[in-house]
């Protein structure tokens, strides 16, 4: 066992889901800003998750010395092979960019409204960042830019802590609101990228995508990129749905998994069909490939979710060392209820500005049984609603104070 990594199965499987999860947001951004060096970090992350899933595995086969350990360890070995999967899917997204399969200007002007933007930058000598702590510098509040992770040459921190100094040469990796990512590139010394979408080594007039621009119809293409869109975004529910199902123990957020592993596949064949009519239409069939293979990787993500959540579907115990991997992982996930008369009591997610104010966003609202993924910033909380958000630990207290209730409450 290497001596960077953890000694322990808790420690191991909460750096592999943190691990994961970090390799699809960069999988994305390869994607949005047609870059092979945010391709190039994700093949970096891969090979790291590859050996902790190696030593969980280990780990996992000596602590097994009875049936009953068998049968809890076989949970725990249930989850480590769908990190790993997470991950290849991750992977399989980042060459889309490196093979140059193909991805139509139409899904990158829809990716910034999917979802939050991943930044990576180089801190460049003397810069603002050079020399500083994370709670000198503030990011959060000053960029609207969380850090999430440090890459020091071959050495990763994915947990940076508010002391910890960043150096020149460190490349520093953070998610927020795509204005953020100028005012980081400017602190970090870095140039400033093109528009969204365009390789910072693009010709002039030259589209990253090899789009021909001549105004073909594209309505069945369009149709395709809304439900690519929209399998990316549940995907990621579904992944978050399934850490709630297992940190909670709750067999109704486990049915939701299923239910939307389900819908994927529905979704998928749908994608395929408008692809090949859209394919009749375009002069370069072959640039579709991208999406196709996107899809794919989405669908691949959300058989994991359900996978894992077999354990709490079936009634099988869940291993602690399981729960407490999840409830210490860098994004944790959080379930509390709008209490009525609450601040967000009738307001909407989008005048509640959540993600700025708290650092948190809502996986899913629960009103009445009945459970809305990824509600939009129009949607009005009503007191009641049950809500699970996902976001950095230090959004918890703000985001319980919003909803009108106590961290004492949330702990019972």
């Amino acid at each position: 066992m290497r001596e960077d990594r953890p000694r322990n199965l808790k420690d191991m499987l909460t750096e592999a889901k943190n691990t994961s999860e970090l390799m699809v947001d960069l999988a994305y951004a390869a994607l949005f800003y047609n870059s092979e060096d945010f391709s190039e970090e994700v093949f970096r992350l891969e090979e790291r998750l590859n050996d902790l899933v190696f030593d969980m595995r280990t780990l996992a086969i000596l602590a097994a010395r009875s049936p009953a350990d068998s049968e809890q360890m076989a949970g725990i070995l249930q989850v480590v092979q769908d990190i790993e999967k997470i991950g290849n899917a991750a992977y399989d997204i980042a060459k889309i960019v490196v093979k140059k399969l193909g991805i139509p200007p139409e899904l990158l002007q829809d990716l910034p409204a999917a979802e939050e933007i991943t930044s990576r930058v180089y801190i460049e000598p003397e810069s603002a960042l050079d020399g500083r702590s994370l709670e000198e510098l503030d990011l959060p509040v000053e960029t609207g830019m969380r850090p999430i992770a440090v890459r020091s040459g071959s050495d990763w921190n994915f947990d940076p802590d508010p002391e910890d100094v960043l150096r020149e040469g460190d490349v520093l990796f953070l998610q927020g609101p795509p204005e953020g990512v100028v005012e980081i590139r400017q602190l970090a010394g870095v140039a400033p990228l093109g528009s969204a979408g365009e390789s910072p080594d693009a010709s002039p007039g030259e589209s990253p995508t090899g789009a021909s621009g001549e105004g073909e119809d594209l309505s069945e293409l369009e149709r395709a990129v809304d439900l690519l869109i929209e399998m990316k975004n549940l995907s990621e529910v579904a992944v978050g749905l399934a850490y709630s199902a297992l940190l909670y123990y709750d067999a109704g957020l486990a049915r939701e998994v299923v239910a939307i592993e389900d819908e994927m596949d529905e979704m998928r064949y749908r994608l395929e069909r408008w692809v090949l009519l859209a394919a009749r239409r375009i002069e370069d069939p072959p640039r579709l490939r991208g999406i196709l293979h996107l899809a794919t990787a989405s669908e691949a993500i959300a058989d994991c979710a359900m996978e894992m959540v077999w354990i709490v579907e079936k009634g099988e115990e869940v291993h602690p060392v399981l729960s407490a991997a999840v409830e210490e992982s860098d994004e944790i996930v959080l379930k509390l209820t709008v209490v009525p008369g609450s601040p967000a009591d009738g307001r909407t997610l989008g005048s509640l500005r959540l993600e700025t104010e708290t650092g948190m966003y809502v996986l899913a609202v629960n009103r009445g049984g009945r459970w809305t993924y990824r509600p939009r910033d129009t949607y009005a909380l009503k007191g009641g609603d049950s809500l699970l958000a996902s976001g950095a630990p230090e959004g918890l207290e703000p985001l319980a104070e919003l909803c009108g209730q106590e961290l004492e409450e949330l702990g019972e």
